[in-house]
């Protein structure tokens, strides 16, 4: 029995709650299948769920504990990571494949956007990676397989505009592209399996809430998105399949978790020409903020207790998980994550500064600068309110780097108070968890983690009994 192809589309912050009039092609689908509620893997953000829904797993198997964390063999922080190698567990394409194989059915897989994309095994994959220099300058591209697939797609659409995928200027125009890049692909290749990243929701939701007027119009465009994804699959025959990673909810003060621990004597710096860096080696406790959680990783291990206290008493701090069976009744008890757990309040989030004086702060912090910081920075979605002409100053120092000039592109804001959503905890009410959109199936999916099992019984590749029992814990 041939295999019935699918297309996962990842809308990145859409939940029941969002749905509406606004939004026709995703009620369409809805109409047409069903939406279910999905509970959330613990940490809710992308590259947990996202390994969540490629293993059936959480991060306690997969090892997937936030979007960065504190790697212990080097002494670094390492924030969004692409290597597939990352998840410790067998991934949707990987178990499909062999499925396949031993029904002699042939399978392929596309993955544009999605998060640990270099070294998946798929036939066509596409994500942003740009070039970096050894002077320090930094080229915008995509990256992808087969080789020639970034080039002949970017023929087709135009450059990929990776100004508006992250940092002050994200909006539309990136999952508008990727959606019809997903579109060329599946009318190009016709794969078994296509997954599609539109992440176009978590910006005006991060940068203001979830304000009706902006939502209903942000859900809207990212719908049109949909639209033309979905087109695609109806032509070539292929079952659409919405999911999302998050709800987001509204918050209304950041909690500097580094702060306090550097006031208590646990968190050392270096201070140098650049600013205050964070000193891995020589503190005793830091944290590593990810949203509305934190891995906290603490030296030594008597120190723990004294930390926890600490850390529990603050304000906009709802739990601090330290024993391993607490980290373990929240999926979360992995060597990666940090020796306390801490989540949030629901209407606070954990803001990375080590710094205590705005001064000191180092030259990235008003940067769009994902990989050098020490934990999420929602600040880069806006430009810093006191700068005259912001657009401006950054055509003058893009002008003056095609001159040869090496420059920073300085106009992040310091001022953790203007982000206005977050996301990261479970959330309390079904209309603000993630979603299913797809065919009815049984059982419905119920959680993040469900989302494997579906996709791999809607492609028709439901590991049997005996298939599971043969490979154990590989499924």
């Amino acid at each position: 029995m041939a295999l019935t192809p699918v297309c996962l589309i990842n809308v990145v912050g859409l939940t029941r709650g969002l749905l509406g009039p606004h939004a026709p092609n995703l009620m369409a689908l809805a109409e047409r299948g069903v939406v279910a509620s999905l509970e959330e893997a613990l940490p809710a953000v992308t590259c947990s769920a996202q390994a969540s829904m490629l293993t059936g797993s959480l991060p306690t198997e997969h090892g997937v504990v936030g979007n960065g964390w504190y790697w212990r063999n080097l002494g670094e922080v390492r924030f969004w990571l692409q290597s597939n190698r990352l998840i410790q567990r067998p991934t949707l394409y990987r178990v499909a494949r062999r499925l396949a194989r031993q029904r002699g059915e042939p399978f392929s897989c596309a993955k544009l956007f999605w998060w640990f994309n270099q070294g998946a095994p798929v036939e066509w994959s596409v994500t942003p990676k740009p070039y970096y220099g050894a002077d320090g300058s930094k080229v915008f591209a995509i990256h992808g397989w087969p080789q020639e697939l970034p080039a002949w797609l970017e023929r087709a659409l135009g450059r990929f505009p990776f100004h508006a995928f992250w940092g002050p200027l994200s909006g539309i125009a990136s999952s508008r592209w990727i959606a019809d890049a997903t579109a060329l692909v599946i009318r190009r290749y016709r794969p078994v399996l296509t997954l599609c990243y539109l992440p176009h929701l978590d910006y005006d939701l991060q940068r203001f809430g979830p304000e009706p007027e902006l939502v209903h119009r942000a859900v809207g465009q990212v719908d049109e998105c949909v639209g033309a994804v979905v087109a695609a699959c109806r032509d070539e025959g292929i079952e659409p399949v919405v999911v999302s990673e998050y709800g987001l909810v509204p918050v209304r003060r950041p909690v500097y978790l580094n702060r306090l621990l550097r006031e208590r004597g646990w968190l050392v710096v270096r201070d140098g020409p650049f600013g205050e860096t964070l000193e891995t080696f020589q503190s005793r406790a830091f944290a590593v903020v990810d949203h509305q959680v934190a891995h906290v990783y603490v030296r030594p291990p008597g120190l723990r207790a004294k930390v926890a206290e600490v850390l529990a008493a603050t304000d906009g701090v709802d739990r601090v998980l330290v024993t391993v069976a607490e980290k373990q009744a929240h999926g979360l008890a992995h060597p990666r994550a940090g020796d306390l757990v801490v989540l949030a309040e629901p209407d606070a989030w954990f803001a990375y500064p080590y710094w205590l004086e705005d001064r000191r702060a180092p030259d990235f912090a008003r940067t769009v600068d994902i990989h050098r910081k020490p934990g999420y920075d929602p600040c880069e979605l806006f430009f810093d309110p006191a700068l005259r002409l912001p657009k401006l100053r950054v055509a003058r120092r893009l002008l003056a780097r095609r001159l040869g000039f090496r420059n920073l592109i300085d106009v992040v804001p310091l001022d953790a108070t203007l982000v206005r959503g977050s996301h990261g905890l479970r959330a309390t009410r079904e209309e603000s968890r993630p979603v299913y959109i797809g065919p009815r199936t049984e059982p419905l999916p119920r959680r993040v983690t469900d989302v494997y099992s579906t996709v791999l019984r809607l492609l028709g590749l439901e590991p049997t009994e005996a298939e599971r029992a043969l490979e154990g814990k590989r499924y």
